[in-house]
């Protein structure tokens, strides 16, 4: 029982120290607290890593894949309602209704065949998950996003299908200075009219709060580094 108290005692600590570095962080940028949301990234992590940080009052949780997700979060949405439930990885057209099923955000839209997909899914489930297009900010080839050229009309696209679209999600380039790229997002999303950014991650989430994420994707610093 010990053990288990202990590691309640560490999730407590680690989600408390996030918390203020994205209060300070929001402060410094003179932006309100609440205006972040923290998103616990919870992929390749076990019901019992996860409930130690439910228990410390985090309420949000990410995953990267629809199936790793259908595995454990059916049992501790149970044992513990009220928990959102965010996609933060890349989605197959095939697995749509699937997601809209279990996920109350979707943070990886990036083309049309899955708009289609989200869109006739939604249909059918009566169930309208949040949606943030995915851009390719760095314009790498070996990740998902939509060309920073293709996002209005992808966005069009989107509206035209009654996809509720609240934001922009990007994952800047590795090993180089992230803040270039939030700041484009950030000036993306304000072109086109939306609110929503979701970007930073446990290295670079107070950077991207200083130029205007709503949403920051913390993984590693909440659970520790994955065996």
């Amino acid at each position: 029982m010990n053990g288990q108290s202990n590691e309640m005692k560490a999730a407590a600590a680690r989600l408390a120290a996030i918390r203020e570095g994205i209060a300070q962080a929001a402060k410094v940028a003179r932006r309100a607290a609440g205006s972040v949301q923290l998103i616990a990234i919870s992929k390749m992590h076990e019901a019992e890593a996860i409930t130690p940080l439910i228990a410390a009052g985090q309420s949000v949780f990410g995953e990267n894949r629809v199936q790793e997700a259908q595995g454990k979060w059916p049992v501790l949405r149970e044992a513990h309602p009220g928990i959102a439930l965010h996609l933060v990885g890349q989605l197959q057209s095939n697995k749509a209704e699937e997601a809209v099923a279990l996920f109350d955000a979707i943070h990886s839209v990036d083309r049309p065949s899955l708009v289609a997909a989200l869109a006739k899914a939604m249909d059918k489930a009566g169930k309208r998950p949040d949606c943030f297009i995915q851009v390719n900010i760095g314009d790498e080839a070996q990740k998902g996003g939509c060309a920073i050229g293709d996002l209005s009309a992808l966005l069009a696209e989107a509206r035209a299908a009654d996809l509720p679209v609240v934001g922009l999600m990007c994952v800047p380039p590795l090993e180089v200075e992230p803040a270039p790229y939030f700041a484009l997002l950030d000036k993306l999303a304000r072109d086109h009219g939306l609110s929503g950014r979701s970007m930073g991650m446990s290295g670079d989430y107070e950077t991207a709060i200083m130029l205007g994420a709503t949403h920051v994707r913390v993984g590693t610093a909440l659970f520790g580094t994955r065996a």
